[in-house]
């Protein structure tokens, strides 16, 4: 019989994978390139914002969360302004006018 080994993530492998969904990254994306199943990262995910039981929901005060919910947004705030700065220098190297018939 053929037996699948099982791979055992360590919570800062899994916080990265999460942080990565949470600047916006598609999850097909993110699990290929870290090499995981999709459910892995849905489940990870689902765990970090805490809206299943275990350690992830079971924080103490509303500091942690409001904390956490303060990263994720300046994380995602980075990720908008970075893309923006880009879009800027693509649309700034093109001159209108430049077609020729």
């Amino acid at each position: 019989m053929n037996k699948k080994a099982y791979q055992r993530y360590t919570q800062e492998f899994k916080d990265k994978a999460v942080g990565l969904l949470n600047l916006g990254k598609p999850v097909a994306e993110v699990a290929q390139e870290l090499e995981v199943s999709t459910s892995m990262l849905y489940e990870w995910r689902h765990k970090a914002q805490g809206t299943q039981g275990g350690s992830a929901g079971l924080r103490a005060g509303g500091e942690q969360s409001e904390a956490d919910a303060l990263r994720r947004q300046v994380a995602r705030l980075q990720a908008e302004n970075d893309i923006l700065k880009k879009a800027t220098i693509i649309l700034g190297t093109k001159t209108p006018g430049n077609y020729a018939p």
